[in-house]
């Protein structure tokens, strides 16, 4: 949707919980020697600054990554990444999950990003480091998941995190993701999606789980940021999850516990 911008919720819960599941499975799949694609539906801008009017507003990274990060090793590889965007760009800013990527993946690995709102596609060529493998698309991301798989090289990953602004979108992926799965197999598929009140997800994860069995769902509850804020949780579906992601979400469920 072209009415959805990040900044205002960039650093929250949320993104803490998917930057870290996406920064443990990039850390892994590099150690190996041989190259990848990275594709990304709904980038964003790439940067965030948490001192904008936009994020001030909300609030919600105060209630995310100035509250969470403490509480992660130093070494884990979503804390590095975070640090030395830090150190590049300044203490108040916060790499969205193209930037989280890029700091992980190798000049020879292909990333391939969408991000349809003509700002943030804007301010995501300007953010992105360049590489001549790395192409950014103002397009629908939905669209290009179904045209860019399966990808070359055919190792890799790709991250669905829509907006969420229509009820139709859970419909959509429903339906998207076991299509993307068969033509894609070695694939890894990361889907973020909102725990909001009315628990809208629950259908679209049934009937994932009934078409894909080795689905790997992991969720956490957090409070509100604001009264009147619906975002009570985080939840994440991978397909082709990698060796000790659900270690790590075990890790990051012991994180966030008592947030809710």
């Amino acid at each position: 949707m072209l009415s959805y911008q990040h900044g205002y919720h960039a650093g929250n819960a949320a993104d803490v919980h998917k930057h870290a599941l996406l920064a443990t499975v990039l850390d892994y799949m590099t150690r190996k020697d041989k190259a990848l694609s990275y594709l990304e539906t709904h980038a964003g801008r790439g940067l965030y600054d948490l001192s904008s009017a936009a994020a001030r507003r909300t609030c919600e990274a105060a209630q995310g990554v100035a509250r969470l990060l403490p509480r992660f090793p130093a070494d884990h590889p979503y804390a590095r990444v975070l640090g030395a965007v830090r150190v590049r760009h300044g203490a108040t800013h916060y790499p969205g999950s193209p930037l989280i990527a890029a700091g992980l993946l190798r000049r020879f690995d292909r990333i391939d990003l969408a991000e349809l709102h003509p700002q943030e596609n804007g301010a995501l060529l300007a953010a992105m480091p360049e590489s001549p493998n790395t192409r950014i698309h103002r397009r629908d991301g939905l669209e290009m998941a179904k045209a860019l798989t399966p990808p070359d090289p055919r190792r890799g990953l790709m991250l669905i995190d829509p907006s969420w602004e229509l009820r139709e979108d859970y419909t959509r992926i429903a339906g998207l993701l076991p299509k993307l799965h068969r033509k894609w197999g070695v694939g890894i598929l990361m889907l973020w999606y909102p725990i909001l009140p009315d628990r809208r997800h629950r259908p679209m994860i049934r009937a994932l789980a009934e078409a894909i069995p080795d689905l790997m769902v992991h969720e956490v509850a957090f409070a509100a940021a604001r009264a009147g804020h619906g975002l009570e949780g985080s939840g994440m579906a991978v397909v082709n999850p990698t060796w000790g992601l659900e270690a790590e979400a075990a890790r990051l469920t012991e994180i966030f516990k008592g947030e809710s």
